[in-house]
């Protein structure tokens, strides 16, 4: 019986872990065009319906992303501050070696809020972990960027933490690092991710062999869009064939993206003496691949695009405009149907995302140029913002 109760608990925890998995990576100005950090998360929850929303923090002012059915909870699953300071996380599966009950655990938002609304830069937030009330009540990897420069991931469990510094050649030779849902200092082969960790790199790493360029617009359509699998070999934006031959049906597993993933940002930081406050903050809400990504600048303040944020527990316009699509990918409700997505409804709506977001980019690009040499201010992306308003 005690082995039975064993092995049901555990499965529990991987199909729980499954929809609390998030793939990332953080590339420092070595791995970029322009000399300027990027950090990313493909975000993976059970909560759907989100949004972006700025908060007046203790010390610092920053946009973060909220679960939008918890807007008085003081979390953050990811953000920016008006420093230049940026925190995201992934949740680990290898870290916990202690006996900390579930119901103290998965504060890893409350971490977060707090670290956007105190910290300035890599130091501030090792000095905020070390007198950290214990347990902290995470078991996780947050990933970090500052504006002097600073890039790490730090891998986090309820006493202590361990910095892995993206910056070091030896740690990081080209430039940058994936994680997924295992730490690197946790217990060997357990965790979570591993596949989505070989897929993601793997295309990274072939981007920077062939001297290609990793930008915001790259990451989300090369990472946050690929149906790529790199234990079966397939792509299925890449194999017509295939996709004709399966009628479009595959099942949801190991991809980057799938139907527990809501929302996919990239943080462009800034070089060691610009100005923090330029910090870009690009955010698809709801299902990436069909999503598109809008750049937000915490300088502009509480002047959050209308269709990004809402108030109290409502969800952004943008999030329901994507998930009525994601409806279509996910069609079957009965069984485990919902385990399986129709890539040809992925198709119908990922085309039209891709073109509208190559607009978006190609009208905010200039405008964030000069907002960086001093010419403009954030104020000005607002003719970006009312142009894509007019998609809904």
């Amino acid at each position: 019986m005690k082995k039975i109760l064993v092995s049901i608990f555990a499965i529990c925890l991987l199909l729980s872990s499954d929809v609390l998995a998030c793939t990332s990576a953080i590339f420092t100005g070595k791995s970029t065009p322009d000399g300027r950090p990027l950090m990313w998360k493909h975000r993976d929850t059970g909560e759907p319906n989100n949004r972006i929303q700025y908060f007046k923090g203790e010390k610092y002012s920053f946009y973060a992303l909220i679960n939008s059915p918890d807007f008085f909870n003081n979390e953050a699953w990811t953000g920016t501050n008006e420093v230049g300071f940026s925190i995201m996380n992934t949740a680990s599966y290898n870290l916990k070696n202690d006996d900390v009950p579930s119901k103290m655990m998965d504060k890893e938002g409350v971490v977060m809020f707090k670290a956007l609304a105190t910290c300035k830069n890599l130091k501030d937030f090792e000095k905020m972990l070390d007198k950290y009330k214990r347990p902290m009540g995470v078991e996780a990897n947050f990933g970090v960027i500052d504006a002097e420069g600073g890039a790490a991931y730090y891998e986090v469990n309820n006493d202590s933490w361990t910095k892995i510094d993206v910056n070091d050649p030896k740690i990081a030779p080209q430039g940058y690092l994936v994680y997924t849902n295992h730490s690197n200092t946790g217990r060997l082969n357990e965790g979570m991710g591993y596949v989505r960790y070989t897929n993601a790199d793997k295309i990274v790493k072939e981007q920077i062999n062939r001297n290609g360029a990793i930008t915001p617009q790259w990451i989300f359509q090369a990472l946050s869009r690929t149906f790529y699998h790199s234990v079966l070999g397939i792509d299925l934006n890449k194999d017509k064939d295939l996709v004709d031959k399966c009628n479009g049906w595959f099942f949801d597993q190991d991809f980057i993206p799938r139907k527990s993933s809501t929302c996919s940002i990239v943080v462009a930081g800034v070089k060691p003496g610009e100005n923090a406050a330029n910090t870009v903050m690009w955010t698809i809400l709801g299902y990436p691949p069909v999503g598109v990504a809008v750049p937000l600048m915490v300088a502009n303040g509480d002047t959050v695009p209308s269709f990004m944020t809402a108030k109290e527990k409502e969800n952004a316009k943008m999030c329901d405009w994507v998930l009525e699509k994601k409806k279509e990918i996910f069609p079957i409700t009965r069984g485990n149907g919902n385990k399986y997505l129709n890539y040809y409804a992925i198709e119908k709506y990922m085309k039209p995302a891709v073109k509208i977001e190559n607009g978006i980019f190609e009208k905010a690009n200039p405008i964030i140029e000069k907002i960086r040499d001093g010419k403009a201010t954030a104020a000005e992306l607002e003719s970006v913002y009312v142009e894509i308003e007019k998609i809904f």
